[in-house]
């Protein structure tokens, strides 16, 4: 184990971190720059794949209409969820408890923690919502996610177990999440579309002879 804040860092995924970190130093520029940019970038494309699957739901019944209100949900929950685990384990940055160069140039600042990692659990969520609200879409965004958790690895900023705790969390709040909002929702849609725009009329009374 490494000492690492108030979390003992398992030794194997410091040695990960460490070959990963040294490949990264290595690798071409055109390498790193692509790397150092697809970290911020992925999260722009898993959105814009959640978005295209939500609005591909839209023309459906209530529940799809459902899904596709409730999209963005499961990502935001994640995101919160990541933050409040963040201040409960309290594990210092690889790259301030390992004193390293790293390609994303600088350390985040201290108090900003390193497990889990909020941009993996963030790619988790939205990969899997975009997988539970299209399949075609999903089976981009699933490798996609995978590239966007490694390259926060590649530039230095996370562990490796903080990046695979952050896509199985987000992954698992969005499989938990999504069919438990969608139910609701979707049964408010109903009632909504069967609800009549107006009062009936009420019956004229009978004449009188």
């Amino acid at each position: 184990m490494v000492d690492n804040g108030s979390m003992d860092v398992p030794e194997i995924s410091a040695e990960w971190y460490r070959d990963v970190v040294d490949a990264a130093a290595g690798s071409p520029e055109p390498v790193q720059w692509f790397v150092g940019h697809a970290t911020e970038g992925v999260i722009l494309l898993l959105g814009a794949l959640l978005v295209m699957a939500a609005l591909s739901r839209r023309s459906g019944g209530p529940h799809d209409r459902a899904l596709a209100l409730i999209a963005p949900v499961p990502a935001i929950l994640a995101y919160v969820g990541s933050e409040f685990f963040k201040t409960v384990v309290d594990e210092d940055r690889p790259c301030r408890a390992i004193a390293r160069e790293i390609i994303a140039g600088a350390c985040p600042p201290p108090g900003d923690w390193s497990f889990p990692s909020n941009h993996a659990t963030i790619a988790g969520a939205l990969a899997v919502t975009t997988l539970l609200l299209s399949r075609r879409l999903g089976l981009i965004a699933l490798p996609l996610a995978a590239l966007g958790a490694f390259s926060r690895v590649f530039v230095g900023v996370h562990y490796p177990h903080d990046v695979i705790a952050g896509v199985l969390f987000g992954a698992l709040v969005a499989v938990v999440v999504t069919p438990l909002l969608a139910r609701p929702t979707s049964e408010v849609l109903r009632r909504r579309a069967n609800r009549p725009d107006s009062p009936v009329p009420k019956l004229a009374s009978r004449s009188r002879p």
